[in-house]
């Protein structure tokens, strides 16, 4: 767990952008993201004009290996494509 979040400043900046995507390294899972998100569905859920996005890791074991580890941690392509589907027009 991360202590102390920032919970003000996150939900500042969801309040200003009305978008949030959540970078974590770690598995979606019970995550500090999983955190994040709830935090901001509970206190924040109405100032949203799209719904909260997460890029994790893959759900499993990370490894040794340069190329698999690549592989299975958020890349700024994900990041990217993501973050444009969140500003793209309906």
């Amino acid at each position: 767990m991360l202590r102390p979040l920032d919970t003000k400043t996150i939900l500042d900046s969801v309040a200003k952008t009305r978008r949030c995507v959540i970078i974590d390294e770690g598995w979606r899972s019970g995550s500090i993201s999983a955190e994040i998100g709830m935090r901001i569905a509970e206190e924040a859920f109405f100032e949203l004009d799209a719904p909260l996005r997460r890029v994790c890791s893959r759900e499993a074991p990370i490894p040794y290996a340069a190329h698999l580890e690549d592989a299975c941690l958020p890349q700024v392509s994900t990041i990217v494509a993501v973050a444009r589907e969140l500003v793209r027009p309906s």
